[in-house]
């Protein structure tokens, strides 16, 4: 029987895995909204479950992380996360007292939000970033992922709002909202092949929570996510990529890794959806976030590989050059 190859198909999308499968899901809800609930059941349950199958996630993410790592794994995988998500914390400040909780109502940045931002910023596309580290880095840089992955889930961008000043949660759900992650990592860490078995899951669960989340968006919506979603796209990859390129080179690095982590995750589509569960106050936000923080994924995966090939060219050819004048 012939084969159709529709997952290397759904690959050839910048974050594929998660835009194909929340495309389908929107394209349900904006034209055929009543046919999750028409079917019931199991079907109902697959364009309506994100929450339970995103908590599966990210105790099988937190499996995956390894709590022994080398003094240099610590060094630069902690630099890269701290300014990373110290850059967001700033950014959200600042935005948190211009605009609060809720999105710009009007006008030609409708639908941009505090939390939108953050969320956009807060978590780092680590398959992207680990392939470019391996093409273009040291294996010691791809491992640095390791720490870097703890920004995966909500808990951060709860924490960054509540700093910013906007509304806070109370600390049963910020702790709710790490607990799948940390018993992830107890049991991916006390046995290994639960770490292997665990882990396997995760881009197994990516397509189903985006399917989900995607059958509560309109795409009557989806142009005012186009303009701003590349805006966005374009403001993550600077506004994190310079204090990132800087934090590597500060910690022995060339400047590559830094550029490589300045891109979105693509289940940081996931987080404001999983912020408006948590407080209701930001569910207005939470629409348009999911679309923008979705553009993003595609926005930086394009943009960052483009600018950490190109900061990689410019070392090779210094080394090359050092080199020839010795």
């Amino acid at each position: 029987m012939a084969q159709i190859y529709i997952k290397r198909a759904v690959e050839r999308v910048p974050g594929g895995m998660m835009i194909v499968p929340l495309l389908i899901g929107s394209l349900v809800a904006t034209f055929l909204p009543g046919m999750p609930k028409f079917f019931g059941s199991f079907t109902n349950a697959l364009f309506t479950g994100a929450l339970p199958i995103l908590a599966v996630f990210y105790v099988c993410m937190g499996a995956s992380i390894n709590v022994k790592a080398t003094p240099y794994l610590l060094k630069k995988g902690g630099a890269l996360f701290a300014s990373k998500v110290g850059t967001a914390i700033v950014v959200g400040v600042a935005l948190g007292h211009f605009l609060g909780e809720q999105p710009v109502s009007s006008g030609l940045f409708a639908g941009i939000s505090t939390l939108a931002v953050v969320a956009a910023m807060n978590d780092t596309n680590g398959g992207l970033y680990m392939a470019l580290m391996g093409q273009y880095g040291k294996s010691e840089d791809v491992g640095a992922y390791t720490i870097m992955s703890l920004e995966s889930g909500p808990f951060l961008t709860m924490v960054t709002l509540g700093v910013a000043g906007l509304s806070a949660f109370p600390w049963p759900t910020l702790v709710g909202s790490i607990l799948p992650l940390a018993l992830g990592m107890l049991l991916g860490n006390l046995d290994r092949e639960t770490r292997d078995f665990l882990a396997k899951a995760v881009p197994v669960m990516i397509p189903f929570f985006a399917l989900a989340l995607g059958a509560s968006l309109d795409l009557h919506k989806v142009w005012q996510a186009g303009l701003l979603g590349i805006g966005l796209g374009l403001a993550v990859v600077v506004v994190t990529g310079i204090p990132l390129y800087f934090t590597d080179r500060l910690t022995g690095g060339t400047g590559v890794a830094g550029m490589a982590a300045a891109n979105t995750a693509g289940n940081a589509a996931a987080v404001p959806a999983l912020i408006a569960a948590a407080n209701p106050v930001y569910a207005e936000a939470a629409k348009s976030a999911t679309l923008l923080v979705a553009a993003c994924v595609v926005v930086t995966a394009i943009v960052s590989p483009m600018l950490t090939a190109a900061v990689a060219k410019r070392v090779s050819e210094r080394r090359i050059t050092r080199e020839a004048t010795q």
